[in-house]
């Protein structure tokens, strides 16, 4: 995610050809950020079709649980709510952000939405308390706060954080495809990962995305336009192919094939079905407060992460590494939240498959606004939207992930141990616990020990030893009894 990473990007087809668009072009300023229109379109289709798979995901984690009384959400209502929600607050971030970060059901808060709070209240307390977290997001970007604390974090720590979600994408997409896999807990065995489901790599799937991978980065090399939409297209094809020829079993959550029906009506019946204060009621003052205070601590940091992440790669920060406006982004990506309770989709959040539509060329939100048109006519074409496998569309992840590694590992300070050992363990821990929150969280902590141990405590900013107080305090809520 540095100054040369966007250089593997091909180049515009027509140097400011962005400045034809009149006020299409001013409104987003897109010859201003070296874009064109062309380049914000082919972004905003990468970058969707990269996460598209939400509509289909969302639905499943959220209804297979239940709450307190036994009630399952309706899958059908789901799939409408998760995707009108991805598609105003992907909109809204594009129109007043102008930034090319997408947004979408966060995943790992709707767990905690699904196993931790719908099991002890009604789904609508539980919604209720996502709206919460939201509202408190708002009121920490009003108040300038959340800024602060993304201005604290010092450069090497940036650079870190980037590199770990540039590892985190490509873990997701292996495992997405089915490259590598979860090895069984009755293998008994401590290795947790191996090669596609068996340690083997068998079946027509994951032939897909080898060759979708090795499609993809042998276009970047050449530098043609397109390369991660053409080669998302191409696979998308040919897995279509193969599944009506070879009857292949299983794909996964997709299945490559043209509906008989491509069209199905929306159900909004879920929307504005929350209770802001009933969950507190079911499980006491305490409980609700650390329930609130734990989805509000994932979409703080995970968003946070993602957007530092993203917006250096497409080079949107200045030489100190930040974003001029991030306040706009920043009251979206809260109100996104408080969205996405209200819908009971669970909270909304940025999404890191968003670099893939950066790696695409997107510079600006008339991306966003791509994407956000596709989540919304996928409200009445979801059997379309969702026929795209992972193995067609995860390759993008992997070649994302390689780019921003390779843009942003050098611009560390590895001789200075006090920033090297934070960056070493944040870049590891997001991959390794499948979190950007706790990659940040564990970076942060590390970085306030280290450095006042080197003697250095004054260089510390006071918001870097709140915010590692505050993981602290997180990661110790099991062990106090407050979980």
């Amino acid at each position: 995610m540095s100054s040369s990473a966007p250089a593997k990007v091909p180049a515009p087809e027509q140097p400011g050809a962005g400045r034809t668009y009149g006020a299409l072009d001013r409104f987003f300023r897109i010859s201003e950020r070296g874009s064109t229109v062309p380049r914000e379109v082919r972004g905003g289709l990468a970058t969707f079709f990269a996460m598209a798979y939400i509509i289909v995901l969302n639905p499943i984690i959220l209804g297979s649980a239940k709450d307190m009384y036994g009630h399952q959400l309706d899958n059908g209502q789901l799939v409408t709510a998760t995707a009108l929600t991805a598609a105003l607050t992907t909109l809204l971030m594009g129109v007043i952000g102008n930034v090319p970060i997408a947004l979408a059901a966060g995943l790992g808060v709707n767990s905690v939405v699904a196993l931790q709070l719908a099991p002890r209240m009604s789904w609508p307390d539980a919604m209720g308390m996502v709206v919460l977290a939201g509202f408190v997001v708002m009121l920490l970007v009003a108040t300038g706060l959340r800024e602060r604390v993304m201005n604290a974090v010092p450069y090497g720590l940036r650079k870190a954080i980037s590199i770990g979600i540039g590892l985190f994408i490509m873990l997701i997409g292996l495992v997405d495809a089915g490259f590598v896999s979860r090895i069984p807990d009755a293998a008994q065995t401590t290795v947790p990962l191996q090669l596609g489901g068996d340690g083997h790599l068998n079946g027509w799937p994951v032939l897909v995305f080898v060759l979708g991978v090795l499609l993809t980065l042998a276009l970047i090399v050449r530098k043609v336009s397109g390369a991660i939409l053409i080669s998302i297209v191409a696979m998308t094809v040919l897995a279509v192919v193969i599944n009506a020829v070879a009857k292949v079993p299983s794909w996964g959550l997709t299945t490559p094939k043209w509906p008989g029906n491509p069209v199905a009506s929306p159900d909004f019946g879920l929307i504005g079905q929350v209770s802001l204060f009933g969950g507190f009621g079911k499980v006491g003052m305490l409980t609700g407060v650390l329930f609130v205070f734990t989805v509000l601590l994932s979409c703080f940091f995970d968003a946070m992460g993602t957007i530092m992440g993203v917006s250096d790669e497409a080079k949107l920060t200045d030489g100190e590494g930040q974003m001029p406006g991030i306040n706009r982004v920043l009251f979206v990506d809260g109100l996104a939240v408080a969205a996405g309770g209200a819908s009971s989709s669970s909270a909304t959040t940025a999404f890191v498959e968003s670099t893939a539509g950066v790696g695409e060329g997107a510079r600006t939100g008339l991306a966003n606004v791509v994407t956000g048109g596709l989540f919304a006519v996928a409200l009445f074409l979801t059997p379309v939207a969702t026929m795209v496998p992972s193995q067609a569309a995860t390759p993008a992840l992997v070649a994302v992930g390689f780019l921003i590694l390779a843009g942003s590992v050098k611009e560390i300070d590895w001789a200075d141990y006090t920033i090297a050992v934070p960056a070493f363990v944040t870049m590891l821990m997001m991959p390794f616990t499948y979190s950007i929150t706790n990659g940040i969280g564990m970076g942060f902590i590390t970085f306030a020990v280290l450095r006042p141990a080197a003697g250095r405590g004054r260089e510390v900013p006071p918001a870097m030893y709140a915010v590692a107080a505050v993981f602290a305090f997180y990661y110790l809520m099991p062990a106090l009894g407050l979980t």
